[in-house]
C-alpha cells in the first residue's frame, strides 16, 4: 500500500514538474529568453538555479557513498570543490562577463580571440557535458528501480523523455523556475530526513564517538603525493566547472551585475551547507543499519535506508528532494551544450539566421543531446566517476584560455587554441600512461616513474594547457586585441 502511495506521489511530482515547465515556457519569445531567461531573474531565483547546478545524483548518492567509505577526504571534490567553484564564479567571471551581450562562453572566445577559437572551444565544451547528464539519468533510473522495480532501460528512457520535454519547451526559464521550486523541496526533504536520522543515532556526540580514526580528517597525511591528490580534488569541480555553460547561463540570467555576483556567493553558501545533509544522513544510516553496506552498492545506501526504515511521510519528503536534485541538475546540463551547438557550431554555417530559426535550432539540439546522453546512460554505472570525468575535461581544455582572456592582455588566439588542444591531448595520454604503470619496479628511476604515475592525469593536462597558453601567446601575440574590461 505504502509503495503504491509513494509511486503515485512520484508520478504526481513528475507531472507537476512538466506543468511548471510549460507555464514558464510562455515567457520564451527569443533565444535570449531560452538561453539566459532574458537576463531577468531575481537574485534569489538565480542563486537557487546556481545551487541546483550540481546538487544532483552525485551530491545525494555519489558523495554520500564516498563519505561513508572514505570520510571527509573522500568528498573534497564535492561538496567542497563545488562550493569553491560557485564562489570563484562570483569573484572572477560574473562581473566582467555580465556586461557583454553573450549567450555562451564560446561567444566570449570569439569576442576576445577569433572565430576559430570560438569553434574549437565549442567542440571541446559540448562533449564535456555528456558524462554529467548520463550520471543524472542513471540516478533517476536507479531511483525508479528502487521504488517500483522498473527496469533500468525503461527508467532511462522515461527520465530522458521527461527532462527533454520541459527543457525543450521552456529553456532557461523552465530550468530556473523549476530549480527554484525544486530547491525548496530539496532543503525541506533533506532537513526532515537528517533530523530524523540524527535523533535516532543519539545526536552528533554519538556520531563523533563512533567515527573510525581520521574519518573527519580534513587535511591529508603529510606526504607530497597525498597533497597532490588533495589539491586535484579541489580543482576538479572548483576550477574545472568555472568555464562550463550551465554555470554561465545561470550567472548571466540575473537581473543585474550586483544580483549576478551576489547569486554566486549566496549559492556557494547554500551548496556547502545543504550538501552536508546527505553526508550526515549516509553516516547515520551506516551507524543504524550497517547491513545495508554489505555486498551492495553504497550509492543506494540512502534510498534503501529510507525505503526500508522510514515512514511514508519521510519517504515522500526524501524522494521529492532526490527527484528535485536530479531533475534540476539534468535539465540545466542538457540545455547547456544544446545552446553551444546552436549558437557556436550551427549558426556560423549560415549567413542570415533569424532569431526564431536559431531558437528552433537550439531546441533540436536539445533533442540531439538527449539521445546521445540517454545512450551513454544505458552503458555506464558509476555516478561519481562520470561527474569527475566531465569537470576534468573542461579544466584541462577551457579554464586556462578563459582566465587568460579575462586577465592577461597578451593572451592570443593561437595561445588559446594551443592550450585547449595540448590540455586534452596530454590529459588523455596521461590517463593511458598512468593506467599502464601497474607492476612494482625497482631502482631510483623506477621509483620516480611510479611516483609520477600516481599524479592525477588531469594535472598533467592542466599544466600542459598553461604552458601552451604561455608559449603560444608569447610567440604569436595579437597586440590589436584588447582585454575584456573587468571593472
Amino acid at each position: 500500500m505504502e509503495n503504491g502511495v509513494l509511486l503515485g506521489f512520484i508520478a504526481l511530482y513528475l507531472l507537476g514538474t512538466l506543468a511548471i515547465g510549460w507555464w514558464a515556457s510562455r515567457r520564451v519569445k527569443s533565444t535570449a529568453d531560452f538561453v539566459v531567461a532574458g537576463k531577468n531573474l531575481p537574485m534569489f531565483v538565480a542563486a537557487c538555479a546556481l545551487f541546483a547546478t550540481w546538487f544532483g545524483s552525485e551530491t545525494v548518492m555519489g558523495a554520500s557513498s564516498e563519505f561513508i567509505e572514505n570520510g571527509v577526504l573522500g568528498v573534497i571534490e564535492d561538496p567542497f570543490g563545488a562550493a569553491l567553484c560557485l564562489f570563484l564564479a562570483g569573484l572572477l567571471i560574473a562581473r566582467p562577463l555580465y556586461k557583454l551581450n553573450l549567450l555562451t562562453f564560446s561567444d566570449f572566445f570569439r569576442m576576445r580571440y577569433n572565430k576559430a577559437t570560438e569553434v574549437v572551444s565549442a567542440v571541446f565544451m559540448v562533449p564535456s557535458y555528456f558524462s554529467w547528464i548520463a550520471a543524472q539519468l542513471i540516478a533517476l533510473a536507479i531511483l525508479l528501480q528502487a521504488v517500483c522495480g522498473l527496469d533500468k532501460t525503461y527508467g532511462v528512457l522515461i527520465c530522458t523523455t521527461l527532462v527533454l520535454i520541459y527543457t525543450y519547451i521552456g529553456g532557461m526559464w523552465s530550468v530556473s523556475i523549476t530549480d527554484f521550486v525544486q530547491t525548496i523541496a530539496i532543503i525541506v526533504g533533506l532537513l526532515a530526513l537528517a533530523f530524523d536520522m540524527v535523533v535516532k543515532v543519539g545526536g552528533f556526540d554519538a556520531m563523533l564517538a563512533t567515527a573510525p580514526p581520521d574519518f573527519f580528517q580534513f587535511l591529508p597525511d603529510p606526504e607530497p603525493i597525498n597533497y597532490v591528490h588533495w589539491f586535484a580534488a579541489w580543482m576538479t569541480i572548483g576550477l574545472g566547472s568555472i568555464p562550463q555553460q550551465d554555470v554561465f547561463q545561470r550567472v548571466m540570467g540575473a537581473r543585474s551585475v550586483r544580483a549576478s555576483v551576489n547569486a554566486c556567493y549566496t549559492s556557494s553558501v547554500m551548496y556547502l551547507t545543504v550538501a552536508a545533509l546527505p553526508l550526515i544522513i549516509g553516516y547515520c544510516g551506516r551507524m543504524l543499519h550497517p547491513e545495508l553496506l554489505e555486498g551492495g552498492d553504497t550509492q543506494m545506501m540512502i534510498p534503501h535506508l529510507v525505503l526500508q526504515h522510514s515512514g511514508l511521510g519521510i519517504q515522500i519528503l526524501f524522494f521529492g528532494a532526490l527527484l528535485s536534485a536530479i531533475l534540476s541538475t539534468c535539465s540545466g546540463a542538457m540545455l547547456a551544450p544544446a545552446t553551444v551547438i546552436g549558437e557556436n557550431l550551427v549558426k556560423p554555417l549560415y549567413r542570415n539566421v533569424t532569431d526564431a530559426q536559431l531558437l528552433q535550432i537550439m531546441r533540436y539540439s536539445v533533442v540531439g543531446v538527449a539521445v546521445v546522453t540517454g545512450g551513454m546512460a544505458l552503458s555506464r554505472e558509476n555516478i561519481y566517476e562520470l561527474v569527475g570525468e566531465s569537470s576534468a575535461f573542461s579544466l584541462v581544455s577551457l579554464f586556462t584560455p578563459l582566465i587568460a582572456g579575462l586577465y592577461w592582455k597578451r593572451s592570443s588566439a593561437l595561445g588559446a587554441i594551443a592550450a585547449m588542444i595540448a590540455g586534452i591531448v596530454v590529459w588523455l595520454a596521461a590517463m593511458v600512461w598512468t593506467g599502464s604503470v601497474v607492476q612494482p619496479l625497482e631502482g631510483e628511476a623506477a621509483t620516480m616513474v611510479q611516483t609520477l604515475a600516481q599524479v592525477p592525469p588531469m594535472l598533467y593536462g592542466f599544466g600542459a594547457s598553461i604552458l601552451a597558453m604561455l608559449l603560444g601567446s608569447w610567440l604569436y601575440p595579437e597586440r590589436r586585441v584588447a582585454p575584456i574590461e573587468n571593472g
